[in-house]
């Protein structure tokens, strides 16, 4: 494989490509994806380097676990070569994190998978179910599936970042081991900074996701279901169109100032070509102006304080 950087992932002893291959648009949840495509961008992506891949049963009702599952399959590697992730907890029809319903999403997803164990076993989006059930109950469970082999690793994961200090507060050291936080480490939401000393203390491996805040941080834009405000939504294209003036495009820059924190083992991006996974570990490889990335970090806190360029508020109508 070509030299992409492995980070460590909190106590774990795994270590992780810097970027990792996020599953989801396998699922076609983004739109249709061949088979032929799906294999051909694992493919890719293992021999560029890439060595973490990530899914959920959640991710097109099933369809990325087994789309993933047959394409690490027809790579033919040996399976300590790479390092896979699923959740558990959230489904199409709702979410159960009760332990009767972890214990058999588990073998479920191994069996889509077509694996004897995954690497990490996540909690999904915790936010929503009973974090007092999270810990009393779904974590022993997956307990005893680490026991049985069946997973090395728990994690957790969730958009409010409220919910990892709870969780791990609350339970024995060691029982969590990873967490995977989405939106709140990019150019415009550093908010999960704050919380990487205390995951550190705690031996925590930090995962982030969707370096592009799910699309606000590129040049076409969001979709329309976005959650984002009108206002910072307005602010992110006004600061693409500055990245473009410059000569510079906005999602490069903003995968780059996620992958520069070194606390951060892996910044996992959702693919379904070749073209997205060499455009993402090419971003990886070459060496980021941080100078650039605080000057556009800059410029868009303005833009969405409502400021002009040079520092000036913004007359109000």
């Amino acid at each position: 494989m070509a030299n992409l950087e492995l980070r460590s992932l909190g106590n774990t002893g795994l270590k992780l490509s810097s970027v990792g291959f996020g599953a989801s648009p396998l699922g076609n949840v983004f739109g249709p994806v061949s088979e032929d495509d799906a294999f051909a961008s694992v493919r890719d992506a293992f021999r560029l380097g890439i060595n973490f891949f990530d899914t959920s049963p959640y991710y097109g009702g099933t369809v990325s676990e087994k789309v993933l599952g047959k394409a690490l399959k027809a790579m033919g590697v040996p399976r300590n070569e790479y390092i896979v992730s699923t959740k558990c907890g959230r489904y199409v029809d709702g979410f159960d994190f009760s332990a009767d319903r972890v214990t058999r999403s588990v073998d479920e997803s191994l069996d889509r998978l077509q694996l004897d164990y995954v690497d990490i076993l996540q909690c999904h989006d915790i936010e929503f179910g009973s974090l007092d059930q999270i810990v009393n109950e779904t974590i022993p469970a997956l307990q005893k599936l680490k026991e049985a082999g069946k997973i090395r690793f728990i994690g957790i994961t969730g958009l409010p970042l409220g919910v990892f200090t709870y969780v791990l507060d609350r339970v024995p050291p060691g029982t969590v081991d990873v967490i995977l936080s989405y939106c709140h480490y990019s150019i415009n939401d550093s908010t999960l900074e704050d919380l990487l000393p205390y995951l550190k203390s705690k031996g925590v491996g930090v995962i982030s996701a969707s370096p592009l805040s799910m699309g606000l941080l590129t040049e076409r834009g969001p979709p329309e279901w976005h959650p984002a405000s009108p206002e910072l939504k307005a602010a992110c294209q006004a600061a693409a169109a500055y990245c473009k003036e410059n000569g510079k495009n906005i999602s490069k820059l903003a995968m780059q100032y996620s992958l520069s924190n070194k606390d951060i083992s892996s910044v996992l991006v959702g693919m379904n070509s070749v073209k997205q996974v060499e455009e993402n570990v090419a971003a990886a490889k070459d060496s980021p102006c941080l100078g650039k990335m605080r000057k556009l970090c800059q410029r868009l806190k303005r833009i969405k304080t409502g400021e002009n360029q040079n520092g000036l508020p913004v007359q109000q109508n």
